[in-house]
């Protein structure tokens, strides 16, 4: 009789990017208050969340002795730096995307090309095919996410169409990139580490464009609470258990995970702000439920 080591391992890594997808969509309701609360632009809040999330992330490190003994290698810098500018470059454009075309079609864009767009690079660096498995719940995903959040009259038309799609699908690639890149451990950086020096990198990089769109920040006790909650809750911890998962998942049910947010989102909505979740969405939700769990045992 065999006993399969790495069981355990894989499940805890399984959980965690399970609890980061739902955590991610607590994000999508708390940054649209921010934004609405402050009058902020959806650039500032993507900043905002980044720095929020970083700074959050290093005060942990420090308070828990984190900050003692960092890697001063070329491999640990290169990737904080290529993690900063993945997660900004993910968060601005997907808020860009945001302002050509509604919440819905911007998420069913990104979060329905992820998963495909880390088959296809999973694809190239391992120099083999998807399996036929994959596929299958890469479809089942893409088909439960468009009946989640499809409306008709949200999709929008010509140029802003073509914006919008457009950021969208680059949201998704920096995130799929991001997923294969990270997956990979760097000697003396853990989740945290990375997590945290990766946001404060993203969120300076991409701070200037923030502050064209204006970062002033109200200090009324609704803000703050809203702010500390984008930055702690989804964001720092969301982020660092996603990374700590990548350790031994495989890239596609990291990717297929992240499905969790949107059906998060949505529900959400339905129970906070009353609106209602038809027949057809309730339908999309179980699909990528159904889509999670055929990736899962592969």
């Amino acid at each position: 009789m065999s006993v399969d080591l790495g069981a355990p391992a894989r499940d805890r890594s399984a959980l965690s990017l399970i609890v980061a997808g739902i955590l991610w969509g607590t994000g999508g309701l708390a940054g649209s208050l921010l934004a609405r609360h402050a009058h902020l632009n959806p650039v500032a809040v993507a900043v905002y969340r980044l720095l929020l999330g970083g700074g959050l992330a290093v005060a942990l490190l420090a308070v828990s002795g984190g900050l003692r003994g960092l890697p001063r290698t070329r491999a640990a810098a290169r990737r904080i730096l290529v993690t900063g500018v993945l997660l900004g470059a993910f968060q601005v454009c997907f808020f860009l995307a945001v302002q050509y075309i509604s919440v819905s079609i911007a998420t069913m864009a990104t979060i329905g090309m992820l998963p495909v767009f880390v088959a296809l690079g999973a694809a190239v660096r391992d120099r083999r095919l998807p399996a036929p498995a994959t596929l299958l719940s890469i479809g089942v995903a893409v088909i439960g996410l468009v009946l989640l959040t499809w409306s008709p009259g949200s999709v929008g038309s010509g140029r802003g169409l073509v914006l919008g799609v457009g950021f969208a699908l680059l949201s998704a690639a920096g995130f799929a990139v991001l997923t294969l890149f990270t997956g990979t451990p760097v000697e003396g950086l853990d989740p945290l580490r990375t997590t945290a020096f990766g946001m404060l990198t993203g969120g300076v990089l991409f701070a200037p464009a923030a502050l064209h769109f204006g970062m002033a920040l109200p200090l009324t006790p609704d803000v703050l609470a809203i702010a500390a909650y984008l930055g702690s809750v989804p964001t720092a911890l969301a982020y660092t258990l996603y990374l700590r998962g990548l350790r031994t998942a495989a890239p596609v049910f990291a990717a297929m995970a992240t499905l969790l947010e949107p059906l998060t989102t949505t529900v959400l909505a339905a129970i906070v702000l009353g609106e209602r979740l038809t027949v057809q969405g309730w339908i999309g939700g179980g699909l990528l439920i159904l889509a999670l769990g055929m990736s899962s045992r592969r």
